[in-house]
């Protein structure tokens, strides 16, 4: 019998060490080490390694490779298709991670259902059965005539029938389940996950397939495992969503063929996912009556601008310790911007809870929120309501300065789509030309937009 062995991996970097210890010597973190029982890896015959060997060609000038772009394959979904970066590439490695009961089954088989009417597709089940895939299809109403459907967790059986069948598009739901005959260990173990990926992924690109794989994600929203599968896979794509909530956001954290801050909408309803057209409309649901901290500001994720209500509560803290929450924000930047308020605003906040949060369960990464986010903290500080009118953009400093953003104007054209009057920018990102109907009042530093807030401009 062959004896197991146990390794400690990065779950951050991959690498492994052969006993645990506080801090990874590559990637420098700190009790991130994991350990994981693995066994011998029987390895092929040479040449067929789990690297993609592709032809065996001799090295040529870099100019003399074909740089056109490869055709790539529309889905038939505007969002995914966004957070691709236009469709799916074949011989590429997409790898789609999300909770439990996100989404990603129904997405997946919506696509290949439609897909299959015009291209060779294959649905590959490791933790369903048949028929739950046939429940789920005939549920959603969709097309079920041209997509091949295949229950296996063996990687050398799944890649026998890849080469009989010969599909463009191929879904292994999911990888954490699959096994290699070249490893002796159990599923899901860092091993068996490298080698079965690495075996499905140089099959795809030999054979110029669109390899889609399922990973399970842990409780902390973290790819499960190891983190070696984003380094072998060409895009990596989250969907993500409130379990109370109908609305999933799809975002691409790595992607080869496109931008990797693209976001996509969708509503989960009972026909499926269903791609949302206008995503400003479902993060700008306010009260008709006026209320305390809070604003709108314009994000901008990806390719396009994005309207969110920024909510702020201040409260007097107890015991002595004040508590800073930020859901949807970063917790280190309100921090540094409550600094900024009161050495360059004058309003101190230490004793005071401060809780701040972006509506519609959406995820604010970008330092356009600075200005929002101080301006809705000050209105619930003051108990002073903003007007339902107002939108307001623009990074705070250190020094207390607004600094420009980009995409200014589209900003604000979004802005005006959606009815708003008045804008508070940096005055950089005041437009040469006036835009009709809108007041826009341009600041450089804080204390001008505390101004403009007291004079009720």
């Amino acid at each position: 019998m062959a004896k197991v062995k146990t390794v400690y991996v990065c779950t951050e970097c991959g690498s492994e060490h052969a006993k645990w210890q506080g801090q990874c010597n590559d990637c420098g973190e700190w009790n991130t080490l994991k350990s994981f029982n693995t066994g011998p890896v029987s390895r092929p015959r040479a040449g067929t390694g789990s690297g993609y060997t592709g032809q065996h060609e001799p090295p040529k000038p870099l100019a003399e490779v074909d740089a056109r772009s490869m055709p790539r394959i529309d889905t038939g979904s505007t969002e995914l298709d966004r957070v691709l970066g236009g469709g799916l590439v074949p011989g590429s490695a997409v790898l789609i991670g999300g909770e439990p009961g996100a989404g990603k089954s129904t997405l997946l088989i919506q696509v290949l259902c439609r897909l299959a009417e015009d291209h060779r597709a294959l649905y590959i089940t490791g933790e369903e059965s048949l028929a739950q895939l046939a429940m789920r299809a005939s549920r959603l109403q969709l097309p079920q005539d041209k997509l091949h459907v295949m229950a296996q967790t063996s990687v050398e059986t799944i890649t026998t029938y890849w080469r009989d069948y010969d599909p463009k598009l191929v879904v292994v739901d999911s990888i954490q389940v699959m096994q290699s005959e070249h490893v002796d260990s159990a599923p899901g173990g860092v091993a068996q996950v490298r080698e079965s990926a690495a075996s499905l992924i140089r099959h795809a690109k030999q054979t110029d397939t669109v390899l889609i794989l399922v990973g399970h994600v842990t409780k902390d929203g973290n790819l499960a495992g190891p983190r070696v599968l984003e380094h072998m896979i060409d895009c990596f794509v989250m969907l993500e969503g409130d379990p109370d909530s109908r609305y999933r956001t799809l975002r691409v954290n790595k992607n080869r063929f496109g931008a990797v801050n693209e976001l996509g909408i969708f509503a989960m309803m009972d026909k499926g996912l269903l791609e949302v057209s206008n995503p400003s409309a479902i993060f700008l649901n306010r009260s008709e009556e006026d209320t305390t901290g809070s604003v709108v500001m314009v994000v901008w994720e990806g390719t396009r601008p994005l309207l969110v209500e920024a909510q702020a509560l201040v409260d007097q803290g107890s015991a002595g310790h004040p508590r800073r929450v930020a859901v949807g924000f970063e917790t280190n930047r309100l921090a540094m911007l409550l600094a900024v308020l009161h050495r360059h605003g004058g309003l101190q906040l230490s004793d005071q809870d401060v809780f701040v949060n972006a509506v519609g369960g959406i995820r604010v990464d970008e330092t356009s929120s600075d200005l929002a986010l101080l301006l809705a903290i000050i209105s619930s500080f003051r108990n002073r309501p903003l007007p339902q009118d107002l939108v307001c953009f623009g990074e705070v400093g250190l020094s207390g300065e607004i600094r420009p953003v980009p995409n200014g104007v589209e900003r604000l054209r979004e802005a005006a789509k959606h009815g708003f009057k008045r804008c508070i920018v940096p005055k950089a990102n005041v437009p040469k030309t006036p835009l009709p109907g809108m007041r826009i009042t341009g600041v450089s530093k804080l204390n001008e937009a505390l101004d403009v807030l007291d004079d009720g401009r």
